[in-house]
């Protein structure tokens, strides 16, 4: 049995994380402040013993009084909702956050897994990205909060790694969508999903024609899990997502089709530095991790549009 810690457990990511640690006979121990993360995320192991969780802050000082072998730092506010609403905490938890949890993963020997995103290109101006490429991002943009807080805590977890010998591994993750978004997230797919089953407007920013590549939960989970257990790919970093692209429009046309809805389709001005294309080269992972998504959209928008349909319900 090994002691997996994971922060932002309650979160979208976090908690499917914890799920998995544990379907893989770990010791899971969660952490969360909840200031984004929602508890009933984790109903499901709540009489699990080999699952603890914590309300904490991880930028604070941490109190834990054991040795972990794995440290997954997931916690942060990741929605653009989310994070332009908690600009300061966003920044405090990929800074502060990410500078104690190293160390607490340099104190007891641990391997670190450091949530990175593909917020880090920008508004990339090469397609597919790969790792190699620097991005394009605006450092004082409305964004910035969000994709300079990432840099930053790359380049710390790898200072970290080139100093200390830490073995570090960093995820690069595309859009991801699936069951345990918040209906309020104000990411595309839960906003077209919850307005279609309202039957109110989908609200399209700009024209429609830019491309997102949507990872479903079930695929990246496994990556992360990859990128988390398998031996020699210390220093890493390594894109994780889905290379197929989908315009904005045809994915507001899909999800009306699917949740039978009598929505029309509305346009609002594009936000600054929104993305016009996200799109990974995954050939790193496939080539290091023998990983690559397997879900198709159609599949992964059923399962996201049953669990949306059941929250807006309760």
């Amino acid at each position: 049995m090994k002691n997996v810690l994971i922060t932002g457990a309650s979160g979208f990511i976090g908690s499917h994380l914890c799920e998995k640690f544990i379907q893989e006979g770990f010791e899971v121990y969660g952490i969360d402040n909840l200031i984004t993360g929602d508890i009933n995320n984790l109903d499901k192991l709540k009489d699990s013993p080999s699952f603890h969780f914590k309300e904490d802050d991880i930028t604070m000082d941490l109190d834990l009084k054991l040795n972990f072998d794995l440290i997954l730092h997931f916690a942060g506010p990741a929605s653009p909702d989310d994070f332009l609403r908690l600009s300061l905490e966003t920044l405090k938890s990929n800074s502060l956050g990410t500078l104690k949890t190293l160390e607490l993963a340099q104190c007891t020997g641990a391997r670190y897994v450091f949530a990175s995103t593909s917020e880090i290109y920008g508004d990339p101006l090469i397609h597919p990205q790969d790792e190699s490429y620097w991005g394009n991002v605006n450092p004082i943009g409305r964004r910035s909060v969000y994709n300079e807080a990432k840099r930053f805590s790359e380049a710390l977890s790898i200072a970290f790694h080139q100093k200390y010998n830490l073995d570090v591994r960093i995820p690069r993750i595309f859009n991801t969508y699936g069951p345990n978004m918040k209906v309020d997230d104000g990411r595309v797919i839960p906003n077209f999903i919850v307005q279609a089953l309202k039957d109110e407007s989908l609200t399209v920013y700009g024209n429609g024609s830019q491309t997102r590549s949507l990872c479903y939960i079930n695929d990246l989970v496994e990556g992360i899990f990859k990128i988390s257990s398998i031996d020699n790919i210390d220093g890493q970093v390594i894109n994780l997502g889905n290379p197929e692209e989908h315009s904005i429009m045809d994915l507001a046309r899909i999800i009306i089709k699917k949740t039978g809805s009598n929505s029309d389709i509305i346009h609002k001005s594009l936000p600054q530095d929104d993305p016009r294309r996200r799109c990974p080269d995954i050939t790193r992972a496939r080539n290091v991790l023998g990983w690559q998504p397997i879900t198709m959209l159609d599949s992964g928008l059923e399962e996201t549009i049953k669990f949306f349909r059941n929250k807006i319900n309760e």
